[in-house]
């Protein structure tokens, strides 16, 4: 120290600066303009792991030998990078940021917001000086642990700064939704990447990024930069960093959700074309009690019914059905089992006619309502052409004793559906063997009393036979039994 600052400092000066730095909080290394370290209060040797201030060094080269100091990116400073060593060399760092450790560890331990004080006694050259020391490795700490959250994170999130409204952090999550590289967002201004320009409710949402205040959940699109805009939920949230004011913004990206609905738009509008275009009657029906929403031209022409009279209406207003038991057990199936198949029902007509119909129906979505798609296939035509082939050939087997084999075999096959109905029936080795000796009487022309006669039975024995056979097989009539025998391939013996 220079003799005439040993002269000013050995006095009771330095014992009060002493007094007066070692109740502070803040950590205060008082030294001389030689280099010389006076003294250190406990704040600032406690902030260097040390117990007294003779463990920081003797002088500034003592301290710089045994701390080692970097910049908050982990660059090592030079030596005349130390603040203690430009405070030497009159240079001015107003609050300078240090992280701080022992020489040869590679972590620093602590993180130190430092700046200089220069004391002049008689307004001549500084007769000590002061280092003053912040310990801000919390605050330091807290901030890592949000960046790293706030990277790891995957939901998109950016942040503005509010003083310039350039953005200053945006995660991965940001940079994979949009497709923006990190060095292009960075630093921008936000009205450059605009993520409110297309924001729901616009004007509160820049009312309160201006305010510094919560932005509430918004609908927006995000610019990208082939310049299209992806649809997101936008939210803001005032924090800070390093002692700025700033807006995080977080997104959900809805793009997802708008290419489904556009899909399930156009899927709905494809099944409208095919619903009003289908020749098959199909019908919409909604909620438990199974109100009609939709029909086509087919159905409308089946029922005899306007739209308008039909929308809104329950099948039971307009008595579209001539077994309303039936109607109910089926859509009790259509609760328990999504869907039926193929069960004949008959349709009532306005004009009071019928229809015979093959009716499915079908769990659906519809503009996101649970519905019932019903189809109605008009067989009536068909039935009719059944019935007239049916009633002849009864008239014949009246007497059908002439008949030719190869001409029943063909009867047989002429009847539509047959093999439908063959499956819905039971196999033949279900009859008994006196049952099928019966069948095949039958098969060649038998009555009731040629059969009793060849089987050595009685007429009421023979008659009991027939009816269990009837019963059997699903059949009432003598044709009818004939039909079923000549499809399994019964009755194949020479009349």
């Amino acid at each position: 120290m220079a003799r005439g600052s040993q002269d000013k400092l050995a006095t009771p000066t330095l014992q009060h600066l002493q007094q007066l730095v070692q109740g502070l909080t803040a950590g205060v290394i008082l030294m001389d303009p030689t280099g010389v370290i006076l003294t250190a209060n406990p704040a600032a040797c406690k902030m260097h792991g040390v117990a007294k201030s003779k463990d920081l060094g003797a002088t500034a080269d003592d301290y710089c030998q045994r701390f080692c100091l970097r910049h908050r990116n982990h660059h090592r400073l030079d030596r005349r990078e130390y603040p203690i060593m430009r405070m030497l060399a009159g240079e001015q760092f107003p609050d300078m940021i240090v992280e701080v450790a022992p020489i040869g560890e590679n972590e620093p331990r602590w993180t130190h917001q430092v700046h200089d004080v220069v004391m002049d006694i008689d307004g001549g050259d500084p007769d000590c000086l002061a280092l003053v020391i912040q310990d801000v490795s919390e605050r330091f700490e807290a901030e890592a642990r949000f960046e790293a959250m706030f990277q790891a994170n995957p939901a998109p999130a950016a942040i503005v700064r509010l003083s310039d409204q350039r953005y200053v952090r945006v995660n991965a999550g940001f940079l994979d939704m949009t497709g923006y590289e990190r060095a292009e967002v960075l630093g921008r201004p936000l009205r450059e990447i605009d993520v409110l320009a297309r924001a729901d409710r616009h004007k509160s949402t820049t009312d309160h990024l201006a305010a510094g205040t919560t932005i509430p959940q918004v609908e927006a699109e995000v610019p990208l930069p082939d310049g299209s805009f992806k649809l997101v939920i936008l939210a803001g949230q005032p924090i800070e960093i390093s002692d700025e004011r700033c807006m995080l913004f977080t997104f959900a990206d809805l793009e997802p959700r708008r290419q489904a609905e556009g899909a399930l738009r156009a899927s709905e509008r494809h099944f409208a074309t095919v619903f009003r275009m289908a020749p098959v009657a199909m019908a919409v029906t909604s909620g438990d009690d199974h109100r009609i929403v939709e029909v086509n031209e087919a159905f409308r022409r089946l029922t005899g019914h306007a739209t308008e009279a039909l929308l809104g209406h329950v099948p039971d207003d307009l008595q579209l059905w001539n077994d309303g038991d039936q109607r109910r057990a089926l859509e009790d199936e259509i609760a328990r089992r999504g869907g039926i198949r193929n069960h004949d029902v008959r349709v009532l007509n306005k004009d009071g006619s019928t229809s015979d119909c093959l009716v499915s129906a079908e769990v659906i979505a519809l503009r996101g309502d649970r519905c019932v798609l019903w189809l109605y296939q008009d067989i009536s035509q068909r039935r009719h052409t059944e019935l007239e082939l049916v009633d002849a050939i009864d008239a014949v087997m009246k007497d059908a004793s002439w008949f030719s084999r190869s001409i029943m075999d063909k009867l047989a096959t002429v009847r539509g559906g047959a093999n439908d109905a063959a499956s819905a029936q039971p196999a033949s080795q279900e009859l008994s063997r006196r049952e099928r000796e019966v069948l095949e009487l039958i098969c060649e022309g038998a009555d009731d009393k040629a059969i009793a006669a060849r089987l050595h039975l009685s007429s009421n024995t023979v008659r009991n036979h027939v009816s269990r056979l009837y019963a059997k097989i699903g059949v009432n009539r003598r044709s009818a039994a004939v039909i079923w025998a000549r499809e399994r391939g019964i009755g194949g013996r020479s009349g």
